[in-house]
């Protein structure tokens, strides 16, 4: 998929320490999300699936902060509550260079975030309460690959 000409521009437009970060980050969400939509949201980039936000990152004041709205779900020491008084499922990590970006684990993250999903795209409708969606496993090897529907149980069953 190509990356959306707004987050190249955003990118284009952090300080020379920045936006290697921001490129690496695009590159490789970009490319670990097949068929995810990306765009500027709220000012930043951020990459959803089925209309629901997955990862995004921003500048922060020290940092460019990469975030994964259900990545509390993740099992992931290296991920931290972000930012760190949420109420929600948020999770993430900051870099200060692109050298500190672990490509594997960031690979891993992606995986996870494709079957790990709280519903975001509808929390204003249930007055801000949080719903995990599950995607179910293929049952035939010839599923694997086709687009697969999210089912949705309470965050609580």
């Amino acid at each position: 998929m190509t990356i959306d000409k707004d987050i190249l521009v955003y990118n284009a437009a952090q300080s020379a320490t920045d936006q290697p970060i921001c490129d690496t980050l695009a590159r490789v969400i970009d490319k670990g999300l097949p068929g995810a939509e990306c765009k500027i949201w709220h000012r930043h980039p951020v990459w959803f699936l089925n209309g629901n936000p997955i990862v995004g990152y921003s500048r922060v004041k020290d940092a460019i902060r990469l975030m994964f709205w259900s990545g509390q779900s993740f099992d992931e020491p290296n991920l931290p509550p972000e930012p760190p008084d949420t109420k929600f499922k948020s999770a993430g990590i900051r870099y200060t260079s692109e050298t500190e970006i672990n490509t594997k684990d960031l690979k891993r993250w992606l995986k996870k975030a494709a079957k790990i999903q709280w519903d975001y795209k509808n929390i204003v409708k249930r007055k801000g309460r949080l719903v995990r969606l599950h995607t179910p496993k293929p049952t035939r090897k010839q599923d694997c690959g086709k687009p697969f529907e999210l089912f949705m149980t309470d965050m609580w069953s």
